[in-house]
């Protein structure tokens, strides 16, 4: 099953199943963007909207994209506000969005999805202006080593999403071969304890002065 056609399917119930991922994604983004300031966000993955609420707290304008339009019918229907503009878009080709748009570019639970990292990063910068924030939440990758990824239930049974495994040195790596300085990483766990393998990563990087 493609990826746009599984997203497409758990649309109805992404926001409501049990999924300790997306809400500690959630508590992980709003932690992390809490000490910056910021007016326009490019929104990657945008989903039904989970981070974009906490987004407008700060934001004047959120471009959200994501690739299932089932997630976005969702997001539409829970955020009518005029400083937001949900898009269907494929990351994997150029963003229409002018160049220098964004003080912050947000990636949550996106990047397992796509193999290509260099294409993601490279189109951050472009869109980024200088000095501006790129903040990454993803599912980690020592999660990923022990065979965990995105699923779902239906009345078929589980469904399992295509998924990639990066490591953490490609994230840092791809991320200097296109122009951004690391500010924070970040590990988090499902326990206070922090005890046994961390669910999530989140990466915050700068766009450097050219």
């Amino acid at each position: 099953m493609s990826i746009e056609k599984a997203y497409n399917i758990w649309a109805d119930q992404y926001d409501t199943n049990s999924n300790k991922t997306r809400d500690l994604d959630q508590q992980a983004t709003i932690e992390a963007l809490r000490a910056f300031d910021f007016s326009k966000v490019i929104e990657l993955g945008c989903g039904t909207g989970k981070n974009t609420v906490s987004l407008l707290e700060k934001a004047d304008q959120i471009i959200g994209l994501d690739f299932s339009q089932e997630m976005l019918n969702k997001a539409k229907a829970k955020i009518q506000d005029e400083r937001v503009e949900f898009r269907k878009a494929d990351l994997t080709v150029e963003w229409e969005i002018e160049d220098g748009y964004a003080d912050l570019i947000t990636c949550s639970l996106v990047l397992e999805h796509i193999e290509n990292l260099d294409f993601i990063f490279g189109q951050a910068q472009l869109k980024l202006k200088e000095g501006g924030v790129f903040f990454i939440s993803e599912l980690h990758p020592f999660k990923q080593y022990s065979g965990s990824k995105a699923q779902f239930e239906t009345d078929q049974g589980t469904e399992e999403l295509e998924t990639y495994v990066h490591h953490v040195s490609e994230y840092l790596e791809v991320a200097r071969q296109n122009g951004f300085e690391l500010i924070d990483l970040k590990e988090h766990f499902d326990e206070e304890s922090k005890v046994g393998i961390p669910r999530l990563i989140g990466i915050t990087l700068k766009k450097r002065s050219s």
